[in-house]
C-alpha cells in the first residue's frame, strides 16, 4: 500500500512567543521543522506533503526542497489545512503529523502504519501518568480514573479514502478540530490507539526550545563506550560494504562476515558501554553461521543485547580512515542505515571519513580502519 504523510506546518505557534512561526525557530542549530522533515524519510514513506501559510511558503519550500517533499498552502484553521493536504495526497494510507513534534522516531511511524493496516486507523498515544481534574470556576468537580486516560500524539494514521470523506463532512458542516482522531470519531467511528512515546514531545512554549529533548543531564543515567575495527584489503569482491552501503572498489576486504568495518566498530562501542564482551564473543569468526553475515543485522542484535541490560543507544559517532574508495558521497546513506538499526534519529548519528595522508597501513592502501563512540541511555528501573 502506498503511504503518504502530511506534516502540518501552517500554524503561527503564538504561545511560543517568537513573533513568527515557531517551526522556523532554531532548535539545536537548525529550524525545528527540519528535524520533523528528516524523520519522514522517503526511504519508507512514499510521499510527504507539507502545509504552509502564504507568509512562510518561501522559507518552508526551501527547507523541503532537499527532501523532495511537496508544499501546499494551508487554510485559516488546522482543519482546512489538513483538508487541503488530503486533496494532494495519492497514498492508500495517510499519516498526519504535527510539524511541532520533531522527536518522532521511525519506530513510532512504522507502528502507526502497521496499526492502520490492521484496523483502519492508528492514533499514537501514551497513558496519562498525572492525576487529571475536571474543574469549573477554579474548583475541582471531578477526577476521572486515569487508567483509562491517554495523551494523544501524532502521527495519526488512516485509510486515505475514509479520512478524506470525514474531512469533507467536517468542512461541509463548518466545524473545526484540533485533532484528526476527533474528526474520525465524529464521522466514521472509534479510532484505534497505537504506541507513542513520552519523548515524542510537542514544542509549544519558548522553554521547549532552550533545552535539548530528550533531556541529556550531565552524564547521569548514561554510559559511554569506544570501539575500533580494521580489515585488510584482499577479498575477491569488487566492492566494500561500509555502514550497510556497497561501494565499488578494485578489491574487497578480508573478513568472515561482510567486513563492514565501521559497523563492527559501532557494535564494539555499544557492547563496551554496556559492560559486555566484544563482538568476537557473540559472533565468532570461527562460526559458519556468520560467514558473509550482514553486519547491519548483527548490529540490531547488539541493540537487543544491550536492551536486556536496560540500555538504549542515544547517539553514535564513527570515523572511517581509508585511502580508497571515496566515502564522502555515501555518508548520508550510512547515517540513515545506522540510525534505522539503532532506532534513533539521523541527527544523533555522526559519520566522518578521511585518509591517513599516506601514513601507516591505511595510508599505504592496505586496509580500512574505523573508530566509534557510543552514548547509551540508562533506564533507571532496569536491573543491571
Amino acid at each position: 500500500m502506498k503511504i503518504s504523510a502530511i506534516i502540518c506546518a501552517a500554524g503561527r505557534g503564538e504561545r511560543a512567543g517568537f513573533g513568527k512561526n515557531k517551526l522556523l525557530t532554531p532548535l539545536n542549530g537548525a529550524p525545528a521543522l527540519f528535524y520533523t522533515l528528516e524523520a519522514f524519510d522517503l526511504a519508507f514513506i512514499d510521499e510527504v506533503i507539507v502545509t504552509s501559510s502564504p507568509s512562510d511558503l518561501e522559507e518552508i519550500s526551501a527547507l523541503c526542497a532537499p527532501f523532495g517533499y511537496r508544499v501546499v498552502l494551508g487554510g485559516e484553521t488546522r482543519t482546512l489545512s489538513v483538508y487541503n493536504a488530503l486533496k494532494a495526497c495519492t497514498g492508500d494510507i495517510v499519516l498526519i503529523h504535527d510539524g511541532a513534534r520533531p522527536y518522532v522516531t521511525r519506530q513510532i511511524i512504522e507502528g502507526c502504519i502497521a496499526c492502520v493496516k490492521d484496523s483502519g486507523s492508528g492514533i499514537c498515544a501514551v497513558p496519562v501518568t498525572d492525576t487529571i481534574a475536571i474543574a469549573d470556576g477554579g474548583k475541582i468537580c471531578e477526577v476521572p480514573d486515569r487508567t483509562s486516560l491517554y495523551s494523544i500524539q501524532t502521527p495519526q494514521g488512516f485509510l486515505k479514502a475514509t479520512i478524506e470523506q470525514a474531512y469533507e463532512l467536517a468542512v461541509r458542516d463548518g466545524k473545526t478540530y484540533t485533532d484528526d482522531s476527533a474528526v474520525f470519531r465524529q464521522y466514521v467511528g472509534k479510532p484505534t490507539l497505537c504506541t507513542g512515546s513520552p519523548d515524542n514531545k510537542k514544542l509549544t512554549y519558548k522553554s521547549d526550545f532552550v533545552q535539548e529533548y530528550p533531556a541529556v543531564n550531565g552524564g547521569e543515567g548514561q554510559a559511554i563506550g569506544i570501539g575500533v575495527d580494521v580489515h585488510a584489503f584482499g577479498g575477491e569482491r569488487n566492492f566494500v560494504t561500509l555502514c550497510g552501503v556497497k561501494i565499488e572498489n578494485d578489491r574487497g576486504l578480508i573478513a568472515h562476515s561482510d567486513g563492514d568495518v565501521p559497523v563492527h566498530a559501532v557494535m564494539d562501542a555499544l557492547l563496551s558501554a554496556a559492560g559486555l564482551k566484544d563482538i568476537g564473543n557473540y559472533f565468532p569468526d570461527t562460526d559458519p553461521a556468520y560467514a558473509g553475515a550482514d553486519s547491519i543485522v548483527l548490529l540490531k542484535r547488539v541493540v537487543e543485547l544491550i536492551a536486556r541490560k536496560g540500555l538504549a543507544p542515544l547517539s553514535v559517532s564513527v570515523t572511517i580512515r581509508a585511502e580508497k574508495p571515496r566515502i564522502a558521497p555515501h555518508i548520508c546513506a550510512m547515517q540513515r542505515n545506522l540510525a534505522e538499526a539503532l532506532n534513533i534519529q539521523t541527527t544523533r548519528v555522526g559519520v566522518s571519513a578521511g585518509t591517513c595522508e599516506k601514513l601507516g597501513f591505511v595510508g599505504r592502501g592496505l586496509g580500512i580502519e574505523a573508530a566509534a563512540v557510543a552514548l547509551l541511555a540508562c533506564k533507571p528501573a532496569a536491573k543491571q
